[in-house]
């Protein structure tokens, strides 16, 4: 029996997650999440359990509620690179999950670069 898109994305996710695992260990971890209408991303610390920072296109101070696009992707990419700084956070693994790296997720993580997160 054919597998559904779910558990298709699920395995995926799991396997791009444990090999980043075992190449990063001790690094924060950038991990993005794409919805339909929705693109947020998230600074988190493995070991401490904990999110540094987050940032959204839900937030109104990105000038971006709504939207899904690749220019609201860019903007959540620079929030999140500012808000790094803030934290103390310079270098990252870039945790796609189970998206693949184009589009959306692809600038996200430029947008990311060029505001100085190191990923």
């Amino acid at each position: 029996m054919a597998n559904s898109k779910r558990v298709l994305f699920q395995k995926r996710r799991l396997r791009v997650r444990n090999k980043l695992r075992k190449v990063n260990a001790g690094r924060v971890r950038l991990s993005v999440h794409r919805s339909n209408k929705n693109i947020s991303v998230q600074l988190i610390d493995d070991v401490a359990g904990k999110t540094l920072a987050a940032a959204s296109s839900l937030e109104p101070s990105l000038g971006v509620v709504g939207k899904n696009n690749v220019e609201a992707a860019a903007k959540v990419g620079a929030a999140i690179a500012e808000r790094a700084k803030a934290a103390g956070v310079e270098e990252a693994y870039f945790d796609r999950g189970g998206f693949l790296f184009h589009g959306k997720v692809k600038a996200l993580a430029e947008a990311a670069r060029e505001g100085g997160l190191k990923i």
